[in-house]
């Protein structure tokens, strides 16, 4: 067996795997980051993530700090605005529509969209030129041994690395968080999420639009231009079995149910992409630390797509671990350093899963009376200028 030793072992090379990779080498630690599945990093080939990520300002100014967002921005279309309809009427038709603009709290936009697949891509290409982090495709975790001085992780070429911090981005059924019997609380929905991308006739003007009826949310986010034409990618959450059955229409059929599922705000939608299903569930893990391991992303928390929230909270874990890092290197991965990484982020990780949780069973809402309650409380909160504005704050992360 090969023995190999770097400050950090990373499970995990998605997007939240592979920006824990930069942050961390960018910042001197050397880095080894290890995925079982190599990344898909073409539009139309098999297997590419069709999901966008939304970076939200923190989000974006940690990768700025990093190097990376250059790299990024030319291939980013900006969120300056972000629309809530409720179309819960006894017909699919806009009844409210509230617009929260992100110039009544900053002189920026909310946040930046990007494809996942261009995400892995760019960031790929960032790592090539990183000297001290060697991302290893093809390659997985076998198991994890650790002593109160370091962590001896096997993985599936039957090399042995050791480290002094291992980190958990390996998604919601990570290898790690299982080798360390880390246990997890997890919400079923009975919800799936249809992912594809749209061209449509009408700018989004950098609006992302969420439309609310029942069975979940259908979201336009903006995307730059796509053959010329406006475009945009959508999450389209319903309850397990129709997400089946739309999957499933010709291409026609399917057009037709989400135009009338979209309201026409932005014309008639056409599909310019595959149709991609993912499952969604709301998940905590009860520590966020082992014996010199470390859990962040899906690893740590797992939330339905509203808000943008998902990868923002995966990269305010990360700029918590990589601040204790650098405020102690010595102690890198040391239980003191762990206990206080599991303190910052825990209560916050469990506010926002559970306001996600919320705002998911409110989206869900088949009852006319409760889909008539919901529309009014779209409208109070909107009326209130002060709670309106600390909605936005809380959900970019920002203290008011």
């Amino acid at each position: 067996m090969t023995d190999t030793q770097c400050d950090i072992l990373i499970a995990g090379g998605g997007v939240a795997g592979l920006t824990a990779a930069i942050l961390f080498g960018n910042a001197g630690f050397s880095v080894i980051c290890v995925d079982p599945t190599a990344p898909v990093t073409t539009r139309n080939a098999q297997g590419s993530d069709l999901r966008t990520t939304a970076f939200l300002q923190p989000a974006q100014q940690t990768l700025a700090a990093a190097g990376l967002w250059n790299r990024l921005a030319p291939f980013a279309a900006d969120l300056q605005i972000m629309r809530i309809v409720d179309a819960g009427g006894a017909d699919p038709e806009p009844r409210v529509i509230k617009e929260f603009n992100a110039s009544d709290i900053s002189d920026q936009p909310f946040g930046w969209n990007l494809p996942n697949w261009l995400l892995r891509r760019e960031m790929l290409n960032h790592i090539d030129g990183l000297n001290n982090v060697d991302f290893r495709p093809g390659v997985g975790v076998s198991t994890l041994f650790t002593r109160t001085s370091e962590a001896r992780v096997t993985l599936t070429d039957n090399t042995r690395v050791r480290c002094r911090l291992a980190i958990a981005a390996d998604g919601r059924n990570s290898t790690l968080r299982q080798a360390a019997r880390i246990d997890v609380k997890t919400t079923r929905y009975g919800q799936k999420a249809l992912a594809f991308t749209v061209t449509h006739p009408m700018p989004h003007e950098q609006v992302s639009t969420e439309i609310h009826r029942s069975g979940g949310p259908f979201t336009l986010v903006p995307l730059p231009d796509y053959e010329r034409q406006p475009c945009s990618a959508i999450v389209w959450m319903e309850d397990g079995g129709e997400v089946q059955r739309l999957a499933a229409l010709p291409e026609a059929d399917f057009e037709a149910a989400m135009n009338e599922r979209s309201c026409l705000l932005y014309g008639p939608l056409k599909l310019v992409s595959r149709r991609t299903v993912w499952p969604i569930i709301s998940q905590q893990a009860e520590s966020l630390y082992g014996e010199r391991l470390a859990l962040l992303a899906e690893a740590a928390h797992v939330v339905p797509p509203i808000g943008a929230q998902g990868l923002n909270m995966s990269l305010a874990d990360m700029r918590a671990l990589l601040d204790l890092a650098q405020a102690a290197t010595d102690r890198l991965g040391d239980a003191q350093m762990l206990e206080e990484y599991h303190r910052q982020r825990h209560t916050d990780i469990a506010t926002r899963v559970a306001g996600i949780d919320l705002l998911n069973r409110a989206s869900q809402i088949r009852a006319q009376p409760l889909r008539d309650l919901r529309a009014a409380g779209l409208n109070a909160i909107y009326g209130m200028a002060p709670v309106r504005k600390a909605l936005m704050q809380m959900g970019l992360g920002m203290r008011g």
